[in-house]
């Protein structure tokens, strides 16, 4: 879709041109901003032309771009003792989108769009993840705090969600995965991730409440056309109680 009230797109390449004036958006990908009418918005900032290093392993775990396409995390080879790796690729296939996407598509542009079946936001808050976030001051927030509903989350006008962060003690821990929808290629009606913590497991609930939890013990369950409240909150008991058998 074309935006038509877009007037200006700056293309910086220091973090002192990352400017936005009122009616201004950052732009990743573009795969959401162009799939449908964004009001008010007049001007938008490249951060593609940042440059940034889409995946960095550090001791600590692994830094994630903000600006890394699903495509670039897909093709990363990771270390052997990385057991957790294969939730990448199972939070990746549950995304409603062609594989072409993949190469525009990128994991802080999901996170950010903050839908409650957000497939990125389901990978990060499944391995404890954080997110740094550039602004007056810089911030970290976990990320299972940082989207706050539906399409909302913590970030004010001007700042930018520059990476994730995913902690090594996350990347070589056991996980488990269930996903539900009411079609084969269907929007995710509730999607559980499990880890292995040294205190036990560690529950990940997204796609059927507004805004991602640990524990089906909530009360932000929904009801749309792509399920009923009380059969995403069932459903995801039933698969936290496999999850929890499966990785005993």
């Amino acid at each position: 879709m074309d935006l038509i009230t877009v007037r200006e797109i700056r293309v910086p390449r220091t973090r002192d041109e990352l400017v936005f004036d009122e009616g201004f958006q950052p732009l990743g990908g573009g795969t959401w901003l162009y799939s449908e009418e964004q009001p008010g918005l007049t001007g938008l900032v490249d951060l593609m032309a940042m440059g940034w290093p889409p995946l960095t392993v550090t001791d600590e775990g692994l830094e994630i771009a903000a600006t890394c396409t699903l495509a670039q995390l897909l093709a990363f080879d990771a270390p052997p003792e990385w057991t957790a790796w294969p939730l990448v690729d199972q939070c990746v296939n549950s995304l409603l989108a062609s594989f072409k996407i993949w190469n525009l598509a990128t994991v802080g542009g999901n996170i950010c769009t903050s839908l409650p079946a957000g497939a990125m936001t389901a990978l990060l808050v499944g391995l404890d993840g954080t997110a740094q976030i550039w602004g007056s001051p810089d911030r970290t927030v976990p990320v299972i705090d940082f989207v706050t509903g539906d399409r909302t989350n913590v970030l004010e006008h001007g700042e930018v969600l520059r990476s994730l962060h995913i902690p090594l003690s996350s990347l070589t821990a056991r996980t488990g995965f269930r996903r539900i929808a009411l079609s084969p290629l269907g929007r995710t009606g509730t999607l559980v991730t499990a880890r292995t913590t040294p205190h036990g497991l560690a529950f990940g609930i997204t796609g059927g409440t507004v805004r991602p939890h640990t524990s089906t013990d909530n009360g932000d369950w929904f009801t749309d056309a792509h399920g009923a409240a009380d059969w995403r909150q069932a459903m995801s008991e039933l698969f936290v109680s496999e999850l929890t058998e499966e990785l005993a």
